[in-house]
């Protein structure tokens, strides 16, 4: 049993599938084939159930997946941690975010980090959904994951660092861009651009839609904040969108307003971590310069993304 034995069964588990794992190593499929056989040879039991499509690991199997993602991720940190005294300030942080995250809420964070540490690299890796975020960070491949905080994750601690409002986004000229505020009964039947399907953040919004008893209709769903907020200012569609750092408030000047909807629950959004106690000096150095450019802004944030 080797270590690449177990790093390449954890792959396999989590992909559920032992093809999209030899794509990622760029090697065959029978190579692959030969890691989880070795262990299924040396720990006597099953570890892997052939499904129609794909594999799931058996009980067994979960036994070992779990133990040996454990392991593998503490040894990679202590490893990095090895980098860090060897390099000195010259390491690097990973960081897993969404498509919109560093320019709404890291821009300023980033330019205060490069002054403080400039040769440490910063390596941002975009994922599609939180969901991407934790397995990114439970596999060990990344220090810190930005997310839509929600329901506690197996082998991930996260943070909190900013509660966002919501708007409704509409184009100037729209009967409802002269309000104040919008009530949840104004988008009764309203269609609105529809949040990512598979986001929390979507489906934190349909559930408190759900809650209020408010029915709205989607003609269109869009990948991310920004791809909303950009229909609505075309006039393609109303957005209920979070309010992100860095956008116009209500009332400024432009072809887009943004109006506050006060009965919906902020969405909180910050960190993921494996374990806040283990992260490397540098990791938690970034961490603590986005949260406390973010701090002023807490309950204040202007604009959605």
């Amino acid at each position: 049993m080797t270590l690449d034995d177990l790093r390449v069964f954890v792959a396999v588990c989590r992909a559920g599938s032992l093809s999209a794992v030899a794509r990622e190593l760029a090697c065959t499929q029978s190579a692959v084939s030969q890691h989880v056989k070795r262990l299924e040879r040396e720990t006597g039991v099953s570890l892997l159930e052939r499904l129609p499509r794909g594999v799931a690991p058996t009980a067994a199997g979960h036994v070992l997946c779990d133990a040996a993602a454990e392991g593998i991720a503490g040894l990679d940190l202590a490893l990095r941690r090895l980098g860090d005294l060897v390099h000195g300030e010259g390491g690097s942080v990973r960081i897993a975010t969404g498509g919109t995250t560093v320019r709404h809420f890291m821009a300023e964070a980033v330019v205060s980090f490069r002054r403080r540490y400039p040769k440490v690299s910063l390596e941002f890796q975009t994922e599609s959904s939180s969901r991407r975020c934790f397995d990114a960070l439970t596999a060990g491949h990344l220090d810190l994951a930005w997310v839509t905080l929600g329901a506690p994750v197996r082998g991930v601690e996260q943070r909190p660092v900013v509660d966002l409002p919501w708007v409704l986004a509409v184009r100037v000229g729209d009967p409802l861009a002269t309000r104040a505020r919008i009530d949840v009964s104004d988008l009764a039947d309203v269609r609105l651009v529809r949040l990512p399907p598979n986001s929390i953040s979507g489906g934190r919004l349909d559930a408190a839609f759900a809650e209020l008893g408010i029915r709205t209709g989607s003609d269109t769903s869009v990948a991310d904040w920004d791809t909303a907020l950009l229909l609505a200012e075309l006039g393609l569609g109303h957005a209920v969108v979070p309010a992100l750092p860095g956008l116009p408030a209500p009332g400024d000047d432009g072809p887009l307003r943004l109006i506050p909807v006060p009965a919906l629950p902020p969405l909180p959004v910050g960190w993921a971590v494996r374990r806040w106690a283990a992260l490397p000096p540098l990791a938690r150095a970034f961490a603590d310069t986005v949260s406390t450019s973010c701090a002023p802004r807490a309950g204040t944030a202007r604009g959605p993304g």
